[in-house]
């Protein structure tokens, strides 16, 4: 599969996740992970289990999902959090919430379902930003 083809899979695999169609979702970004060499494959595999695991919740499977989402959260803990311009640290902090709220016995609703939101292009500039001000100096060495 062709790198564009890969792309536009996964963008329509967003597309459906944000429409709630986890399912749907799944399908299309299975279909990149089976080709997809690591470790962008343990990124998908991810991506993969936390979506199904909404798609557990949608069809009344709780256990299922609490499953899925810990094995998901796992894998994209590998990540950074704006991996491939995506908030994929937002996602991981969503999927533990509702993966301790199945744990409890709770439901958070389907108006707290996720969204896979493009990373913020400030808080990226920022976190470089942070990141490089915070950098101790180099050592050098002394010479002799």
């Amino acid at each position: 599969m062709k790198s564009a083809e890969r792309k536009k899979k996964f963008e329509v695999g967003r597309t459906h996740f944000n429409a709630k169609k986890f399912f749907e979702a799944h399908e299309f970004w299975e279909e990149i992970w089976l080709v997809e060499a690591e470790p962008e494959k343990t990124f998908l595999q991810g991506l993969i289990q936390i979506t199904a695991a909404f798609h557990h919740y949608q069809r009344g499977n709780p256990e299922g999902a609490e499953s899925l989402l810990a094995s998901g959260i796992v894998k994209l803990t590998r990540f950074p959090d704006d991996h491939r311009g995506l908030a994929i640290g937002e996602l991981r902090a969503i999927a533990k919430r509702w993966a301790r709220a199945f744990g409890a016995g709770e439901d958070l609703g389907d108006k707290s379902l996720p969204t896979l939101n493009r990373a913020s292009a400030s808080r990226h500039q920022f976190s470089t930003a942070t990141t490089k001000k915070n950098k101790p100096p180099a050592r050098t060495r002394a010479r002799r």
